[in-house]
């Protein structure tokens, strides 16, 4: 993120078409790297960070989907109330697909959100795009862009969360 700083995260709520269940669902982790081979297996990947952190860089072929965005009012971040909308409105509930954010920790909850809305193929990509760091700022878990994997900064409009959210209205 520019300035070092990353945006704080506050999920409200489920989104439209998740069906809460008391408890966390399980979701299976790959690394970037098993990521990468399942992306080449025909899985797609569902890039659930901001417009402006896509827009930086994200895996090649990635489709973005925010599971928050920034209030125009308070500029907190706040869940994306279509984000299960929008997945469903592009991908069969069967669709084999990898969910990866900045470090893995919206991810994680994204792909519980996908689980809960009745998707059956979905796995979380530990360490996301940018990599997990302790608190000292350490990578942990190495992301994406520190595995040397396909990026590119630049997608087919169809890509970008504006043009999957069209496909809504």
């Amino acid at each position: 993120m520019p300035g070092g700083t990353r945006p704080s995260v506050l999920l409200l709520s489920a989104p439209r078409g998740a069906r809460l269940r008391g408890r966390a669902m399980s979701v299976r982790e790959v690394t970037p790297q098993q990521a990468h081979e399942l992306l080449d297996s025909g899985y797609r990947y569902v890039d659930v960070r901001t417009e402006a952190e896509f827009a930086a860089g994200h895996p090649a072929g990635a489709v973005n989907v925010p599971v928050v965005l920034p209030d125009p009012t308070t500029r907190q971040m706040v869940m994306n109330r279509d984000f299960t909308d929008v997945v469903t409105a592009h991908f069969p509930k069967d669709a084999p697909l990898v969910v990866g954010c900045q470090s893995g920790m919206r991810s994680q909850r994204a792909a519980e959100f996908l689980l809960q809305a009745g998707f059956m193929n979905v796995v979380n990509m530990a360490g996301g795009f940018g990599g997990a760091r302790d608190q000292a700022g350490n990578f942990v878990t190495p992301g994406w862009s520190q595995c040397g994997l396909p990026m590119c900064t630049t997608c087919a409009p169809q890509n970008s969360y504006a043009g999957m959210h069209a496909r809504l209205e």
